[in-house]
């Protein structure tokens, strides 16, 4: 498919996975070619309404040239004008001729695009570009048999990215582990505004349907228990777990994933440990199933005072003197690979598949959290999981994510990015009530 008519595709999804009636188009789109009855019977088996039309568009960029042209005349053939109008306005060089009655018509192809150094969809809509039937087609191999011809011998084929079942209900069990007030032995102070991250995150994962338990207020040992206790829980009728860190965080040795939380006691968990309790082999209920880490905490002393962009580049930045960071004054984010903190390095995770972790800023430097509403990081999360959970998937939110906290500015300052290393190997969309 064309990068453009992949774009009009992306940007329209939220009007086609709510408005698609996927099963009238089923017959059409194999009869055309674009679909094999393998590749139908897979988008079936999707779920609801819903599901099934994500991943019909989904799998439609990955069908070849024809397939934009061809899905346009099939919500014509099917009575879905509106939808078929509005990706027809995005790209007007993409015309479909009717057939005149009685008129039998061969499959349309389309015609290449011209080559132009703009990209702009307007622009590139003023070559009008029609789609011509062809009156004598040769005899040309299917998309099932094209990829046949190209793929290495032995190779398993794939049509598209999969998505993780996601359908269990409850989906999985989330823990979350919120420490706000620190002993005074730790020198780490208390965490205003934390609480208001907790209590948004407990909310809106329990509306995704997870099992939500929330402890508060840890110790090292104590972190360390909560995580192996939700490890030996049986897991194999759920289809995801989550874990949440909401605490003080430094900068560790790693070899696979950096950063450490602190516990109340002023001693800190490697996240690579943390995201160890639940791989493949300590869990084995787990194994295959997408095993998520939201670390809302500091990964180092560094302030990041940004770049200057221009101006409409960027939106307005918030933030204020209530902003406070999630970092501690002995942590050194130049230090990170000092012999002292070798024993963290030892901390392996033998098959990282499957698993994401989230950070709420780049390593080595500070997490801002507004004493009044919470992280920057938490807040923008939860928002974006509200408005865009039932079209999206979650590393496109988590980009999402990344986009609104880089607009924020403490005290008119300083910035903050997030980031997140990602082993997910499908696609991995949350059940929701829409």
């Amino acid at each position: 498919m064309e990068e453009i008519h992949k774009r009009i595709l992306q940007r329209n999804r939220i009007n086609l996975v709510r408005d698609l009636d996927p099963s009238s188009l089923y017959d059409g789109l194999l009869e055309k070619g674009i679909f094999t009855q393998d590749m139908i019977d897979e988008i079936k088996s999707a779920g609801t309404r819903r599901d099934q039309a994500r991943k019909l568009v989904q799998d439609l960029e990955t069908r070849g040239s024809r397939a934009f042209a061809m899905l346009l005349l099939c919500l014509e053939e099917t009575d879905q004008h509106g939808l078929a109008e509005l990706l027809q306005r995005a790209a007007p060089a993409v015309q479909i001729w009717p057939a005149a009655p009685n008129q039998v018509v061969d499959l349309p192809v389309v015609r290449p695009l011209p080559l132009s150094l703009c990209t702009d969809v307007e622009q590139q809509g003023k070559d009008n570009v029609p789609i011509y039937p062809i009156q004598k087609p040769s005899p040309s191999p299917s998309p099932e048999r094209e990829n046949t011809l190209t793929r290495p011998p032995g190779r398993t084929r794939r049509d598209s990215i999969q998505s993780y079942k996601m359908d269990a209900s409850p989906c999985g069990h989330c823990l979350i582990i919120n420490n706000v007030e620190f002993e005074p032995d730790s020198e780490l102070s208390n965490r205003k505004g934390s609480n208001i991250d907790c209590d948004k995150l407990e909310k809106r994962f329990k509306a995704l349907n997870f099992i939500v338990e929330v402890r508060t207020n840890l110790k090292q040992r104590q972190i360390k228990h909560a995580l192996s206790a939700l490890s030996k829980k049986d897991h194999s009728q759920c289809d995801c777990c989550v874990v949440i860190m909401l605490s003080h965080g430094t900068e560790v040795s790693h070899n696979r994933f950096p950063g450490a939380v602190y516990g109340v006691d002023g001693q800190h968990v490697p996240v690579q440990l943390i995201t160890n309790y639940l791989n493949g082999q300590h869990c084995p209920s787990l194994q295959g199933k997408p095993k998520l880490f939201f670390i809302q905490a500091c990964g180092g002393g560094e302030r990041d005072t940004g770049f200057e962009v221009s101006p409409d580049e960027v939106e307005p930045s918030i933030g204020g003197a209530d902003n406070q960071t999630d970092a501690i004054p002995m942590s050194s984010s130049s230090d990170s690979l000092s012999l002292s903190d070798e024993v963290d390095a030892r901390a392996t995770l033998p098959t990282p598949s499957d698993i994401l972790v989230s950070y709420s800023t780049f390593p080595g430097y500070v997490s801002w959290r507004n004493t009044q509403s919470g992280s920057w990081y938490v807040e923008t999360l939860d928002q974006v999981l509200e408005q865009n959970a039932a079209t999206d998937d979650l590393v496109t939110m988590l980009m999402m994510v990344n986009d609104e906290v880089s607009q924020n500015s403490a005290k008119g300052l300083y910035k903050q990015m997030p980031g997140s290393f990602n082993f997910l190997r499908k696609l991995l969309h949350f059940q929701t009530h829409a």
